[in-house]
């Protein structure tokens, strides 16, 4: 073998071994696979597979492409400042997703100076597709007040409620409710009725309702014991006031028939005769007899 066909030999040998280390780093690591949307009540969340290096931490980075990128910017994509060089294998990308368009997604690996491929959507996401759960709900009777307490979903959310009283499913009423508050009011039940309730979620950004939520129903108190109730405690208060009064009013009474029955009159002064007018009167009256007698 000549020189020259040893140092071509040679040449080979080296570049056997060293080129798969120079070119291509990206095929190094991985890139992330099963990458999917995970969409529910309007909260989006880009998830995949990690990508695992022995003995290293491998961090993920996550970029969108809405249809104004898409079709007018360049198709440039747009990075996520809070999924930026994360460890977890998700992202919450609800705010990025702001319009009812499709967006696509992607996520490569970084580990250190290098970087995998980009896996990105194998289908565009539209919000329009999220997932809607019926409400949480509770319902309840305060007296004659039907309450019903529904969780709160977000500014975003409006709840449709149907409520009805049992045995009249023909006469169902409808209320919608766009805020939250503690506890909404139905209406006003009737003595001893049972009324029912159920409830969906709408979202008026998309358009969409959930499925209903389970029926609840509940019973108002019964109209003949509230009276029977209500009479007890007002003939008890009766008699605690009459038991009470009752000593006032006698002496009331006997005052009133006292100065009806033997009133007291004070003479005036011009009626009023001193005991030395009387005693001056009599002796007139005897003397005069005397005489007379005589």
């Amino acid at each position: 073998m000549s020189l020259s066909e040893m140092f071509t030999s040679l040449i080979f040998i080296l570049c056997s071994v060293i080129a798969p280390l120079l070119t291509d780093e990206e095929a190094l690591l991985p890139a992330p696979q099963n990458i999917s949307i995970l969409s529910t009540n309007m909260k989006h969340f880009l998830t995949w597979s990690p990508v695992t290096v022995p003995g290293e931490t491998v961090r993920y980075s996550v970029e969108f492409q809405g249809e104004y990128e898409r079709d007018y910017a360049n198709e440039i994509w747009i990075p996520i400042s809070e999924c930026s060089l994360i460890i977890v294998t998700q992202c919450n990308v609800t705010d990025d997703i702001s319009a009812t368009v499709p967006y696509n997604l992607r996520v490569r690996a970084n580990l250190g100076s290098r970087g995998s491929k980009w896996s990105t959507l194998k289908v565009l996401f539209n919000r329009i597709t999220t997932f809607l759960t019926p409400p949480v709900m509770e319902v309840s009777a305060d007296g004659y007040h039907l309450l019903v307490k529904l969780e709160n979903l977000g500014p975003a959310f409006q709840f449709h409620i149907f409520y009805w009283r049992k045995g009249q499913e023909s006469w169902v009423h409808k209320k919608t409710v766009k805020e939250i508050s503690s506890v909404v009011h139905l209406d006003t039940m009737e003595a001893g009725a049972e009324y029912c309730v159920k409830a969906q979620t709408y979202v008026e950004a998309i358009n969409r309702s959930s499925n209903f939520s389970q029926t609840h129903c509940v019973r108002g108190p019964d109209g003949g014991r509230s009276i029977w109730m209500m009479t007890v405690m007002v003939s008890f208060v009766g008699f605690v006031v009459g038991v009470l009064a009752l000593p006032f009013l006698a002496w009331k009474m006997s005052q009133i028939f006292q100065y009806s029955c033997c009133p007291v009159v004070v003479l005036p002064d011009t009626l009023v005769i001193s005991l030395s007018s009387l005693l001056f009167l009599g002796c007139c009256i005897f003397r005069g007899r005397k005489r007379l007698s005589e």
